[in-house]
């Protein structure tokens, strides 16, 4: 189905936009995402084996970089919906992130760009010689720029290709093959590149990286006659900021309870709010109330945007005051999944992880599980699970019973993850390798499977269910926002676990640099408790929420517009 002929730019009969678009859009979201992951899906065991850096902090570093790629999506959206639009920030970001990744092939080609290799012939880098400053400096800046790149791409280029079609019918398809696009391009990056560089060179790893996102650059360029450029809207979240500074600066004005005393917009319309401004937050009706000066009287426009709101900004602000508690119980749902990530990669590593007598599997790619887990979960929940549901009760699972689920399993994946590093340890401690630094411990790395299974079987389960949450509960302003509240959590999560590696490790010994004397069982088990508490927090949330902007039976439809652009 081809739309072009739905789609013009605003000084041009030429037709733009449509599924002809779509090549050029996805052909740049695979190479972008080919990129980030033949860099990011590896990032912890380069430092270790290149850079010297110690076990722990490696973890440390790559929790961080992690977070940072979550958190620039934010900021970029804002950026292109406030000032230059989709396009231009998408661009933009790619060469920036195109820029980085060079900086990090250079690292790896450039003997002085990287400390000397340990002597001992060891395959992991505990040598006493650390990186100079100029070293750190090339690969911090590298990295920057690399998280900047990818932070204004992946989200950006979500919106620019929805933006291409006017049927919401063309835009569910689209969202559907985006996502796949994400997943088959992450798992042939956490795999088949992080098996480049660690089996050929690291050189030829980031040098495709770098390839890839030369390619996915000139995709984006080279569609640029074909697509539709949205001018920039404005973003909102200067409205929300101006309902704050209007209320503190009215904080000493008496409220009424008359309708006609509060701005509803130029044309006065309160279709999409209650009659009367809500109770729930009164002090944040000064913002919508009417003084002198406030109102051009000529047309009914706003004269002073800092001083006076709409009441419609006013109850997006109280929307997102509401929905705050359970947005915050996801939190440190995403700080387990992130501790375990990154422990994860460190205990491969001191595994053995032969298939056969000839092939290894790299020690970055084992969170593929995870990719692999969720998409399989996806499509089972969204064709037999969620159906027989439907079946059984009448009725779709609503979003927070998802989001309940994914607590649960997130809590056991991380017993069973306990569990295994125990008997990990065990087997160190029966052949005496507690005091050996690298020494591989005689247990196949299939035993982690299992857990990083589970974890993206809940995150099939609260992923969807917290998008579905957020769109369907933010205000309609703010509709092409919820989705970023995502991104936000999973960026607040990896700084927290960051936080929380560095607050156990002062506090306990059991994360020393050798994992085989340490007892990251214990700190799996210290997660399990954080969980309980947490989803204990969530129920609270969860039983005292009622939802705004549902109505009864609308909650299905809803669900399934989720289930499908997830």
């Amino acid at each position: 189905m081809d739309g072009r002929s739905e789609f013009h730019t605003p000084n041009s009969g030429s037709k733009r936009g449509g599924w002809i678009t779509f090549p050029f859009i996805a052909g740049a979201f695979v190479g972008l995402t080919l990129a980030s992951g033949g860099w990011q899906a590896n990032l912890i065991v380069y430092l270790i084996q290149e850079f010297n850096v110690k076990s722990i902090n490696a973890a440390q570093i790559s929790n961080i970089v992690n977070g940072c790629i979550n958190l620039f999506p934010v900021v970029g959206a804002i950026i292109a919906d406030s000032f230059f639009g989709s396009f231009f920030v998408a661009s933009i970001s790619a060469c920036i992130s195109l820029l980085g990744i060079i900086l990090l092939a250079l690292t790896a080609t450039l003997d002085s760009l990287r400390p000397q290799k340990c002597e001992n012939g060891s395959s992991f880098s505990f040598c006493s010689a650390p990186p100079s400053k100029v070293q750190y400096t090339v690969l911090y800046t590298g990295l920057a720029l690399a998280c900047i790149g990818v932070g204004g791409t992946r989200f950006t280029l979500a919106t620019m290709g929805a933006n291409q079609y006017d049927k919401p019918k063309d835009q569910g398809i689209f969202f559907n093959w985006y996502f796949f696009a994400f997943y088959t391009a992450s798992a042939i990056s956490n795999t088949a590149i992080v098996y480049i560089e660690d089996n050929v060179s690291w050189r030829l790893g980031f040098g495709l990286s770098a390839i890839t996102n030369f390619i996915g650059l000139a995709f984006l360029l080279l569609g640029n006659r074909f697509y539709t450029h949205d001018p920039p809207q404005g973003s909102p979240f200067i409205g929300l900021v101006q309902v704050i500074v209007a209320t503190i600066r009215k904080r000493k004005v008496r409220l009424s309870p008359k309708i006609e005393d509060y701005y509803y917009g130029k044309d006065g319309s309160i279709t999409e709010i209650v009659t009367t401004p809500n109770k729930s937050f009164r002090f944040l009706n000064r913002a919508a109330f009417k003084t002198e000066g406030d109102i051009h009287e000529s047309d009914g426009s706003i004269a002073k945007p800092w001083r006076i709101c709409t009441m419609q900004q006013v109850e997006a602000l109280k929307t997102l005051i509401r929905i705050f508690p359970l947005w915050s119980s996801s939190i440190f749902l995403g700080t387990t999944i992130g501790i375990q990530a990154s422990l994860t990669v460190l205990q491969a590593l001191l595994m053995d992880r032969h298939i056969g007598p000839h092939f290894q599997i790299p020690a970055g790619s084992i969170l593929v599980v995870v990719l692999i887990s969720t998409s399989i979960s996806l499509t089972i929940i969204d064709r037999f699970l969620c159906p027989m549901w439907q079946k059984l009760t009448h009725s779709s699972p609503t979003p927070l019973q998802r989001i309940g689920l994914g607590h649960v399993l997130n809590i056991l994946s991380m017993a069973m993850s306990a569990l295994m590093e125990w008997k990990r340890l065990q087997i160190a401690q029966a052949h005496n390798l507690q005091d050996r630094p690298g020494s591989i411990v005689p247990m196949s790395a299939f035993w982690l499977f299992p857990q990083l299974a589970l974890v993206g079987i809940g995150e099939a389960f609260h992923f969807p269910g917290q998008v579905a949450l957020y769109y369907q509960e933010f205000p309609k302003s703010l509709k092409t926002t919820s989705t970023a509240m995502i991104s936000l959590i999973i960026a607040i999560s990896f700084y927290l676990s960051t936080a929380l590696i560095d607050l156990v490790r002062r506090v306990t010994g059991w994360l020393p640099d050798n994992l085989n004397g340490g007892r990251v069982d214990n700190v799996y088990w210290a997660l399990v408790v954080v969980g309980v508490l947490n989803f204990g927090y969530y129920l609270l949330c969860s039983c005292l929420y009622k939802y705004q902007n549902v109505e009864k039976g609308e909650d299905d439809t809803i669900g399934e517009d989720a289930r499908g652009g997830s």
